[in-house]
């Protein structure tokens, strides 16, 4: 069974953030689909990964491109669920505890400075912790990644 991470973003933007956490997926070798509620956040999110920026360059496609199934990144609204070794959940889409068994790592992604981020964070949390999902909620408050609490497996 897989382990979904919260991650609490208060120093970066969910743009910034996903750079290094995708990163980090691919060096994996894993297949990672990034789940929106909201299409347009996605649309920018794609312009965004294509200008990189650190001479950094992430290989990867919005849903409904004639590659999909080859891309190692795919950003995709709710309701699609092609593929993929880690789910990347943001602009509050849901996931569930089923997809969390499927994978190898569920992230959940917010904004702290989003009173709905936040809660709809704490929502999932509860969720996924009420149905036996290890769960870690990750906050960068201090400036670095700190683990904050988590939950063990049921």
């Amino acid at each position: 069974m897989g382990e979904a991470y919260f991650y609490h973003l208060t120093r970066q933007s969910i743009n910034e953030a996903l750079v290094p956490l995708l990163n980090k997926c691919l060096d994996n070798s894993w297949r990672v689909l990034v789940r929106g509620k909201d299409l347009d956040l996605l649309k920018v999110l794609d312009e965004k990964l294509w200008e990189g920026g650190d001479n950094v360059f992430l290989p990867h496609g919005l849903l409904g491109g004639p590659h999909d199934i080859d891309q190692p990144v795919l950003l995709a609204p709710e309701g699609q669920t092609p593929p993929y070794d880690c789910l990347i959940c943001i602009s509050d889409a849901n996931v569930t505890c089923e997809e969390v068994s499927l994978a190898k790592r569920v992230c959940i992604v917010f904004q702290g400075d989003s009173s709905t981020d936040v809660e709809h964070a704490r929502n999932q949390w509860k969720a996924l912790a009420d149905e036996g999902v290890a769960a870690k909620y990750w906050d960068q408050s201090s400036g670095n990644w700190e683990l904050k609490a988590e939950t063990p497996a049921k």
